[in-house]
């Protein structure tokens, strides 16, 4: 059987020269890549105390419902602004170039419960720590943050202090 790291598809110097892009869509074509991927990340909490599966707009979506089911978990997404339909909480990030905003449903989650965050990617982890207040703004306890893949490199794990955070691949560039 092949490594993770084997599925994942480097596009060099996209979007731009010197950046290695890291594509997951070469994973989530192989049914074996896919099936390693989610299982992979489900491992990373086979001893934690779950309540809740958060994944983050969109890719979190795509890795977290699956573990959702398997565990027989709720499964709470974590949108852009403007895109959940009920009243909602939201709390702002800087990108590059600008801010972004993301929400939850004010609803989604309840105070004490244990949450795992999902996503695809760790980068600059701007989305995340946003995710992770609005959770806690809502009472939730985060116990751990998952990310399929990391690029070190943009030191993403610094804002996230303080948490359990695990990915299943690691690259040490950016």
């Amino acid at each position: 059987m092949k490594k993770i790291e084997e599925y994942v598809r480097s596009i060099p110097d996209f979007p731009e020269p010197g950046i290695i892009f890291r594509d997951i869509t070469s994973i989530l074509q192989d049914a074996d890549g896919l099936h390693l991927a989610i299982d992979s990340l489900q491992d990373l909490i086979k001893d934690v105390d779950v309540d809740v599966i958060v994944g983050a707009e969109s890719r979190g979506f795509i890795f977290g419902m699956p573990m959702a089911y398997n565990l027989h978990k709720p499964f709470v997404p974590v949108r852009k602004k403007g895109k959940l339909p009920c009243e909602t909480i939201s709390q702002s990030y800087d990108l590059e170039y600008g801010q972004a905003e993301i929400e939850i449903h004010k609803d989604a989650i309840k105070p004490g419960q244990k949450v795992v965050i999902v996503d695809d990617l760790i980068a600059t982890g701007g989305t995340m720590e946003a995710a992770v207040k609005l959770i806690e703004e809502l009472g939730g306890e985060v116990v751990k943050i998952l990310f399929l893949m990391e690029l070190a490199g943009l030191k993403g794990r610094e804002k996230l202090k303080g948490y359990d955070v695990a990915s299943v691949i690691r690259y040490e560039g950016k």
